[in-house]
């Protein structure tokens, strides 16, 4: 069963057209990472998926009872908090440590629990609200900017795990990034922005399309070889400005 779908989404704030006839897909167990330059829509997309904001047109669905776990860009803690990891995940309360401590090695970092959060470096850090996200244990994983001042060992440690939060726990990812050094090679489904899809397919697709070559260059193709998982489902793959099937469309611009 589908797990969230957008069908015909527009935002437009006064004169300016943020998004226009936005239509996508999650479904189960499946890694999409949308990629875009700065302004294309990214977040503004993740902010109506998770309810945080409502389109002008169109409408968002979500399977029944979806549990849905977020990982923000960044959250600011006060370094002067005596705060443990422990302490913080189980805020507000009503979470065991036995949840926190299998969030914690889900997200590969099983020994921070007692470490103070402003002690934490910014992977590390990373790490832990990825775990926080997941002690629900979530049917689709939404990560805004995840890596965002990680450098790229960090974030390609950080995509690693993600693809071991999916095979341990069968969730579904959807990853929005301008970093295409290893998203687009963690990814089974790739959409690329620019004030609508400019294609969509399996990272080698996109990676080869005209228009997303357009936007980043050339030579962003040979990001694949850091790092491929092997998965054995196959997905549809279309490179068009306006011609992606309605079922997995994605257009968007921020």
């Amino acid at each position: 069963m589908t797990l969230i779908k957008a069908e015909n989404i527009g935002v437009s704030y006064g004169a300016s057209r943020v998004l226009r006839n936005v239509s996508l897909t999650v479904e189960p167990g499946e890694i999409v990472t949308i990629v875009g330059p700065n302004g294309s829509g990214k977040t503004t997309l993740l902010r109506l998926l998770i309810g945080a904001a409502s389109p002008s047109e169109g409408r968002i669905t979500q399977k029944p009872g979806l549990r849905i776990g977020y990982v923000p860009q960044k959250l600011h803690i006060d370094p002067t908090l005596p705060i443990t990891v422990d302490r913080f995940l189980r805020l507000p309360g009503g979470t065991t440590r036995a949840d926190c401590a299998a969030a914690l090695d889900h997200a590969g970092v099983p020994d921070l629990s007692r470490s103070q959060m402003s002690a934490l470096s910014g992977g590390q850090f990373q790490r832990v609200l990825l775990a926080r996200a997941l002690i629900n244990r979530p049917e689709l994983l939404l990560l805004d900017e995840a890596t965002q001042g990680l450098d790229q060992p960090g974030s390609a440690a950080f995509y690693h795990q993600i693809e071991e939060v999916r095979q341990k726990t069968g969730c579904a990812i959807l990853m929005i990034s301008h970093e295409l050094h290893v998203v687009m090679a963690a990814s089974d489904r790739v959409i690329c922005l620019n004030g609508h899809v400019c294609c969509q397919g399996t990272p080698e697709i996109v990676s080869a399309a005209p228009e997303y070559r357009a936007l980043f260059g050339t030579g962003t193709g040979g990001a694949l070889a850091l790092y491929r998982h092997e998965h054995d489902h196959s997905h549809d793959e279309t490179c068009s400005h306006d011609h992606a099937p309605r079922d997995k469309q994605t257009e968007a611009a921020e």
